[in-house]
């Protein structure tokens, strides 16, 4: 064994036994217990962030531990290969998409490999390969079939900077998710997945879904947005039209005092057909492109139709307005107005004098004040005809039956959630697989035509322009007839929503999947990713897993069973002010520092001696120039540090803050390892270990042992906390480099120590255990082995700890014979030196013991 620890020279050579050796393909063993451990699949870039590092370390380390327990165990990897930056990157260097990602993927699959993370790379998948996005088209196609696909003309939320349409939950905050610009509504035509076909099973399997974070359900129910109302019809009066609109809040049904509708809702469009002012306000109002999350918070504007409506129980006159937060494709177009009950209501009817008509008490049985804002909170109910005094909940159920039995009223269940817009107007995407014909006919592209490879002819206009197909690439000809092609593309989600259903059949090429495999492997019983993805991904990926079992090619309910969110990685971020006071942030591998003894940073200069604003601790991004290239830090201290050091800084559900003094740590501690191990095999032999000879020093080492293997596998299979583990295993390791060394049972218990350490680390430090293992005298490969077994006697104590008081007062404490009498202990604790000083001069009055706990000495 080379006396000095080399992570470069240990780490290639391994890597290259792992490669030549296919030490990770799996195939499926039938009555083998399997293990599906996956982390989301990278977007090729162009190089590895630390968030990616962290996040596949996670799943290396899962993955190896689980099959050093036996079992058959999956990790897949891939490309998420279409996109919009891989088009624009294109652009902007003067080259396809093609190229860029390619070469990409290329470099990344290098770094990855330099990570030594155990995947079986005979089932990577690219999703911009015809092989994989081919059974994607056949699949729409068939949902299109069964009536789950349409298109449509409806408002959008369009991106002007990125030229393309955006799925609900592609807007954040009222920007686009990608590149934060303010978001439009558009009406142009759109092809959905009929999602809300599916919103109560989402909702209701949330609950089924014991191995997820809380807070990811969460965010999902909210999405979701379920609701229990009522639908009401208005008819209106001088008219046979009728007004539906939808509300959770029946009780207050009698204090509408007005109905607002959508600017194209069919009664303000008839209604402004002679009428020169309705129109401008509509045409106004159609032509400012509201996205759906700035409803809220808009200047609120209308206008009165002169229509009214007739209240269905009072036979009041209910005045109808269009206004601009009402949007079409959401409930019916239609709000009944409460504006005593409701603050955006009563601000409606505030700035515009409409009557506000209170018809619910306080919660102390006063009548609320409604002149400076609405009272939202649900009281008894007055001022509200037969159903005055009321409590709310009965009100709700009362007018409700009685609108039912009218036969104007009817229950409805209601849910945020929107249809997925799965239409993207770009080119680097899967192309959708529909037909045009001269008559406007659509049809499906027939299925001996799939896959529609996407054209590799393309043009541009510019910086700012999307790239877009030749425009030939989208005439065919078929049977005779002329065809248009679609030309947009798929909504790259729909990629990375079956791709993990793939992994497990990734060379079948009889069907999208080959059932016997999916259901072998499916579900996930790992799945690894940020939270960043709750909403987006997780909901589609969810749908798309009860698609498949519905089209018979799955047998679960979900795809994933247990889901671990990991947390951002922050660095130090700095930056200086130019003449133009314009921001020029400094990576921080550029910047000299000045810490207080607190370690905090009190100044702060780049190499060329510039002075630095030290904008704190921030997450890695290209913006803030603060992001540490993974291959740098792997050259400088090996593979094994960088994925030590990132398991060990932080739990992996928290905020990781980079510092290279930690990895300098995680290095050195690895050095000590190595010289450990060097000066014990450089001994030569030891005898077998003979736990009868153990003295007291040996047997206490030996159960700190089987305590750390205890601790290390609770820690990485149920708390799923591997910086505890790490912790656990160092604080041991750092016993044994203590330990005397010398006797011949000192040398056989210091072997089975390392033996066990070596395993204990090796999901977390793989190269350097396989080198460790060996040296130690191993005899298959580490990554054969299994875990270590906890010897349950071992760790039995044969001794207590017991609190020593006088009069109450903690005064010291002792280890007794796990045996010993009362009377044993409180002579042990008399003659412990510590305590004798309080008792000199002063008689014991009583004892009181707890047992194997604590002997208080009560004196006076």
């Amino acid at each position: 064994m080379q006396e000095q620890y080399s992570p470069q020279e240990i780490e290639s050579r391994v890597q290259q036994y792992w490669n030549e050796n296919k030490i990770f393909q799996v195939t499926e063993q039938q009555g083998k217990e399997k293990f599906y451990c996956l982390s989301m699949l990278p977007y090729p870039s162009g190089h590895l962030h630390m968030g990616h590092v962290r996040n596949y370390t996670i799943g290396d380390v899962i993955a190896r531990y689980q099959r050093m327990l036996g079992k058959n165990v999956l990790q897949p990897i891939g490309w998420d290969a279409f996109g919009l930056p891989a088009e624009n990157a294109a652009i902007k260097c003067n080259t396809t998409p093609a190229y860029w990602t390619y070469n990409n993927i290329k470099y990344m699959k290098k770094q990855l490999k330099r990570l030594g993370f155990s995947y079986d790379w005979s089932r990577e998948i690219y999703t911009c390969k015809p092989e994989y996005y081919k059974w994607e088209q056949w699949f729409f196609i068939q949902l299109y079939k069964k009536n789950l696909v349409y298109k449509k003309k409806s408002g959008v939320n369009w991106c002007p900077n990125d030229k393309t349409v955006l799925a609900n939950e592609q807007v954040i905050n009222g920007c686009c998710w990608r590149c934060d610009t303010k978001i439009e509504r558009k009406e142009i035509p759109q092809w959905f997945i009929k999602i809300t076909n599916y919103a109560e099973e989402l909702l209701n399997e949330l609950d089924n879904l014991k191995g997820w974070p809380e807070q990811v359900k969460n965010m999902q129910r909210n999405w979701i947005g379920r609701s229990e109302g009522i639908e009401i019809n208005f008819e209106v009066l001088n008219s046979n039209k009728i007004v539906t609109i939808y509300t959770t809040r029946p009780d207050t049904f009698m204090g509408v005092t007005y109905i607002a509708i959508s600017p194209i809702h069919p009664l303000a469009l008839q209604a402004a057909v002679n009428n020169d002012l309705l129109a401008k306000f509509i045409n106004k109002s159609n032509n400012v492109k509201i996205a759906e999350a700035d409803i809220a918070k808009i200047d609120k504007q209308g206008i009165a139709t002169g229509l009214y409506a007739i209240h269905p129980l009072t036979n009041e006159y209910i005045p109808i307005w269009i206004t601009n937060f009402v949007l079409i494709d959401y409930g019916t177009g239609a709000i009944m107005g409460v504006p005593a009950h409701d603050q955006r209501d009563w601000e409606f009817a505030n700035k515009y004098k409409l009557k506000i008509k209170p018809v619910l008490l306080n919660l102390d049985g006063t009548q609320p004040n409604v002149l400076t804002a609405a009272m939202t909170d649900k009281g008894t109910l007055f001022n509200s005809g037969n159903y005055s005094g009321m409590n709310h909940k009965i009100a709700y159920k009362a007018i409700t039956d009685m609108l039912i039995s009218k036969g104007i009223g009817k229950f409805k269940v209601n849910y945020r959630l929107r249809d997925w817009s799965v239409s993207r107007q770009r080119y680097w995407g899967t192309p959708i697989p529909m037909l045009t014909l001269e008559d406007g006919t659509i049809i499906p592209t027939p299925e001996d035509q799939l896959p529609v490879i996407l054209s590799k002819n393309i043009i541009t206009n510019g910086i700012k322009k999307p790239i877009k197909v030749n425009p030939e690439w989208s005439k065919i000809t078929l049977n005779g007839q002329l065809m248009l092609r679609e030309i947009d593309t798929f909504d790259t989600f729909m990629e990375s929503s079956w791709y993990y259903a793939r992994y497990t059949c990734v060379h079948y090429d009889k069907g999208i999947l080959d059932p016997v495999a999916a259901n072998y492997w499916l579900p996930i019983d790992q799945y690894i990713g940020g939270i960043e993805h709750a909403i987006m991904h997780l909901m589609y990926f969810r749908l798309y897993h009860k698609l498949l079992r519905d089209a018979g090619f799955v047998n679960s309910n979900e795809p994933a069973k247990r889901l671990l969110c990991q947390g951002m990685v922050l660095a130090d971020a700095f930056y200086y002010l130019d003449i133009n006071n314009q921001r020029h942030w400094i990576s921080p591998i550029e910047v000299i520092v000045k810490r207080d003894k607190k370690g905090r940073i009190i100044q702060a200069n780049d190499i060329q001696g510039n002075k630095l604003v030290y904008a704190g601790m921030m997450k890695m991004s290209k913006s803030k120039n603060n992001g540490i290239d993974p291959q740098v830090m792997i050259n400088r201290y090996g593979a094994d540090t960088v994925r030590l050091f990132i398991m060990f800084a932080s739990p992996v559900e928290m905020a990781l803050e980079w510092q290279e003094s930690g990895l300098v740590g995680a290095y050195r501690f690895l050095k000590r390892w190595w010289k450990l191990v060097h000066g014990h095999v450089s001994q030569g032999k030891t005898v077998a270990l003979d736990l009868n000879d153990f003295n007291k020093h040996q047997k206490s080492l030996h159960r700190e042992l089987h305590k750390t293997i205890a601790k290390v596998t609770d820690d990485i299979e149920r708390r799923q906390s591997f910086n505890t583990a790490i912790a656990a295993i160092m604080e041991f390791m750092n016993k044994l480099i203590r330990a005397p060394k010398k006797s011949e049972q000192d040398r056989a218990l210091l072997q089975e120590a390392l033996m066990v350490i070596t395993r204990l680390f090796y999901p977390f430090t793989p190269h350097i255990s396989y080198v460790i293992w060996h040296e130690l005298g191993g005899v298959e490969s580490i990554d054969n082995t299994s875990w270590p077994m906890i010897n349950k006697s071992a760790i039995i104590e044969d001794t207590l700890l017991i609190i020593i008081q006088i009069n109450g007062k903690i005064r010291g404490k002792m280890n007794v014979d796990i045996n010993a009498t009362q009377h044993q202990i409180q002579k042990q604790a008399m003659q412990d030196n510590r305590i004798i000083k309080y008792l000199n001069g002063f008689t014991i009055i009583k004892v009181i013991y707890i047992p194997r706990k604590l002997i208080n000495l009560v004196i006076r």
